[in-house]
């Protein structure tokens, strides 16, 4: 299993980072482990809909079946679902209102029979780094 957890304060209001952030149909504008939606997500996503991403990490996509686990708006979502080789992803995005911003989390853990060893480590340091350039990438467009 490959897992990482990535945080960033951002200086803009809770509701504008949300306003990016909780919109599945606009992670591709920030989100560089989304390569992008096969079908339009949602305006408003319901605990168990299913959506069909590509996922790409350190170069290799992945066609992956998510179910929304949660939606709770200006709070958080999760995802979780598998694609090929039998690989699994968990997605989860949270906000958390500053005194001067927003605190954006994410996590994202890969399970696969491949997660092991060297090239489990490669994949959680790749997710991270996507992960934290993810962040800045929004926190650019909404500071």
């Amino acid at each position: 299993m490959a897992s990482t957890h990535v945080e960033k304060e951002i200086q803009a209001p809770l509701e504008r980072v949300w306003e990016v952030a909780g919109d599945l149909r606009r992670w591709d504008e920030w989100n560089t482990l989304f390569t992008g939606w096969k079908g339009e997500p949602p305006e408003v996503p319901e605990p168990g809909d299913r959506l069909t991403a590509v996922v790409t990490v350190i170069g290799m996509s992945n066609a992956v079946t998510l179910t929304v686990e949660e939606y709770e708006p200006h709070t958080r979502v999760a995802l979780s679902g598998g694609g090929m080789a039998g690989a699994k992803v968990t997605l989860t995005l949270s906000v958390e209102e500053l005194d001067d911003g927003t605190l954006l989390s994410t996590d994202v853990d890969f399970v696969s029979q491949m997660m092991v060893g060297a090239i489990g480590a490669a994949v959680e340091k790749a997710a991270r780094q996507e992960l934290s350039a993810s962040l800045d990438r929004l926190a650019a467009l909404v500071e």
